[in-house]
């Protein structure tokens, strides 16, 4: 089963003989270097680059590509070689992007020989950096792991070599560029994306065959988001995605001629799809589309997007459909404020003139500045329209192709549900959609495992007023969000494998919590009163304070025995209610450390109702995942940075569903168990 690493994260290697894959979808330079003990390169002789591609146990690309396979031998290596790092970097001196932050967030994985994965990393929260250490290698006691790394630079090479102490740092990162400059021609760039050609009665389509980037699963929402990094990541590459062509020009947030409406009254259709979506995907390929109708752009199909199994490119898929309503709705805005401000500019002009102010001269030229406005507003909605329309109908195909994992609760999948036996790359947290394109839901995928501890907000919110919901429906709803968000991770996960924990001090929240009792799922009934909530939390730090202080030690089997080292999600109801001065201390811990090491903090909270505590939880509301139990716009997408309405995925009224789901996890555990 694959290792989904996040930074700092290791795993032990099977064997001597890897391979390590590199998908970055827009070219970079991939090279190695050979440390010590203290990752100190001894000479420029220890570097694997374009321009020295073979070493001892290591041979490298020769070009910069947008995918590399790097061979490895570590029995071959000299004895004296503790650390091999993997390093990327992008060209410079050509059009491409400058800083990792403009591109596709770079995906790395380790393989054995027969192409099974060992472990993968998605390399996200690269901004300004334009080189960056992905992985390293290491020998520990006497075998070798993997580590995610993902230490950027801004410096570029020069500045990652110096940070290894090699002394000729910066002659050295020159050499390596002047190498690749030189094979410019024969670099190998991102597949490029298969567009039908221009038909005057066609729509411009964002993909016919499509995350854009991740979120960088990019997460993205992280918000990574986006979601995702990013829900996905992620991904992904955030947070997942289609892959990039060509580096959107001033990177995500940034204005670029890709967000710009074309000048009206050209020749042909306006095309408002990112150039970076790439459809072209390392094989196994993806299903081909159906011819299309003549006239008619491409019909979408499920899985069209870069990935490495058919759970990837819908991930991918996901993501990308969510970069094109990002952009093509950035491009809607931007026009209707240039039609706002060529208008003004215009009546400016009309007042400014005196002979103007009377007769029905002004009044016409009043008249003509607000239709060339209208004509404006009309020329950018229909190409709006046309893009979401297109979106709309790949939405149709993806949305029932969805696993599991990334569907809706009222997908017909889940009456097919059978526990897993590996985790997914995501979950599906809710939907994200943006006024202008009221028709479409884009799902909101978070890699997993969780780099961050959600916050189910039950705090008045903006979608409701005092009269439709108090305080009390706005807490039963969001308890009720915090049990179907929890009953989505029992059921991605592997028999064994997810523990759940309850904290309801005050025992308010027994109707919303019966889902979980009842079947069966909980490690233990909802802890109660002051003494349950210490024992709980007591319990959950000490776990994390072990598991650390294994890894550290290098000795992540010495753990004491009858441990629990499955994942362990901790639900907190009514916060702060029931919760003193040192229970809070320790539910910030578990929020900063318990991610790394498989703790994580699902909270139901007001965060008024905690103010008595002052900025000493500041950094706690900071480390969370704010979602809510109704729709509201506080979510944003790392491209251009929309204000996203997200919608919670909520069961639909009178499904049994859940308690179908969560049955068939308990009856699974109860078979593991004996």
């Amino acid at each position: 089963m694959t290792a989904e690493l996040t930074r700092g994260q290791n795993h032990p290697l099977p064997g001597a003989r890897l391979e390590i894959r590199v998908s970055a979808g827009t070219p970079v330079v991939a090279g190695a270097t050979l440390g010590d003990e203290d990752g100190t390169i001894h000479g420029v002789e220890q570097v694997a680059h374009p321009g020295a591609p073979t070493l001892p146990g290591l041979e490298v690309s020769r070009q910069a590509a947008a995918d590399h396979r790097l061979a490895v031998d570590l029995d071959a290596v000299p004895d004296a070689v503790h650390r091999v790092s993997v390093l990327l970097a992008l060209p410079t001196g050509g059009r491409g992007p400058a800083r990792f932050g403009a591109v596709a967030a770079p995906f790395v994985a380790v393989t054995g020989l027969d192409g099974d994965e060992v472990a993968s990393y998605t390399i996200t929260g690269l901004e300004a950096e334009s080189a960056v250490v992905a992985l390293e290698l290491y020998r520990r006691q006497g075998a070798w792991k993997v580590r995610a790394v993902g230490q950027g630079y801004a410096g570029g090479l020069a500045e990652l070599f110096a940070d290894q102490q090699l002394a000729q740092a910066h002659q050295l990162a020159g050499s390596i560029h002047e190498a690749v400059a030189s094979g410019l021609a024969r670099s190998v760039p991102a597949p490029p994306a298969a567009a039908p050609a221009h038909r005057p009665d066609q729509g411009t389509a964002p993909r016919t065959g499509t995350g854009g980037s991740v979120p960088p699963a990019s997460s993205p929402y992280d918000p990574q988001g986006a979601p995702g990094s990013g829900p996905g990541p992620q991904g992904p590459g955030v947070p997942g995605q289609h892959g990039a062509q060509q580096p959107y020009p001033g990177g995500p947030g940034e204005s670029a001629t890709a967000g710009q409406p074309a000048a009206p009254g050209g020749d042909g259709p306006i095309d408002y799809s990112h150039p970076r979506r790439q459809t072209a995907a390392p094989p196994p390929p993806p299903p081909a589309a159906p011819p299309a109708e003549p006239g008619r752009p491409a019909r979408p199909v499920a899985g069209d997007a870069t990935g490495w199994s058919m759970e990837e490119r819908l991930y991918n898929q996901v993501w990308g459909m969510f970069e094109d309503l990002a952009r093509t709705t950035a491009a809607y805005r931007s026009a209707v404020d240039f039609a706002d401000s060529r208008m003004e500019k215009e009546l400016d002009q009309v007042l400014s003139d005196p002979r103007n102010r009377i007769g029905g001269q002004g009044d016409a030229a009043r008249e003509a500045a607000r239709a060339r406005h209208g004509e404006l507003v009309s020329q950018a909605r229909e190409v709006l329209d046309r893009d979401v329309t297109q979106l709309l109908a790949e939405a149709e195909v993806v949305e029932p192709a969805l696993p599991a994992a990334f569907a809706r609760w009222d997908n017909p999948v889940w009456h097919a549900y059978r526990v897993p036996m590996e985790i997914p790359m995501a979950l599906r947290l809710g939907d994200l959609h943006l006024p202008e394109a009221d028709r479409i839901r884009i799902p909101m995928l978070i890699r997993l495992p969780l780099e961050r501890g959600l916050w189910i907000d039950s705090g008045r919110s903006a979608s409701f007023d005092g009269s439709f919901a108090d305080s009390h429906e706005m807490r039963r709803l969001g308890l009720e969000t915090a049990v179907a968000h929890a009953a989505r991770l029992l059921a991605v996960y592997p028999p064994g494998e997810f523990t759940v924990h309850v904290i309801d001090p005050a025992g308010s929240g027994g109707q919303a919590l019966a889902p979980l009792v009842h079947s069966g799922v909980l490690a233990a009934p909802p802890a109660q009163g002051a003494a349950g909530v210490t024992e709980v939390l007591s319990r959950l730090t000490e776990r994390v304070d072990l598991v650390q202080m294994a890894l550290r030690g290098g000795a992540p089997d010495a753990l004491p025995p009858g441990l629990d080292t499955s994942h362990q999600l901790l639900i907190v109801n009514d916060f702060p209610h029931g919760f003193d001065d040192r229970a809070v201390n320790q539910l910030r811990y578990l929020a900063d450390e318990g991610p790394a090491v498989g703790v994580h903090l699902m909270m139901v909270a007001d965060r008024e109702e905690s103010s008595g505590f002052g900025p000493l939880l500041d950094p706690l509301w900071r480390s969370l995942l704010r979602l809510t139990p109704v729709a509201e716009d506080h979510l944003a997408d790392p491209w251009v940075g929309h204000a996203w309405t997200y919608e919670p995925p909520l069961v639909p009224p009178g499904s049994q569903v859940l308690q179908q789901v969560l049955a068939q996890i308990a009856a699974a555990r109860r078979s593991w168990d004996r």
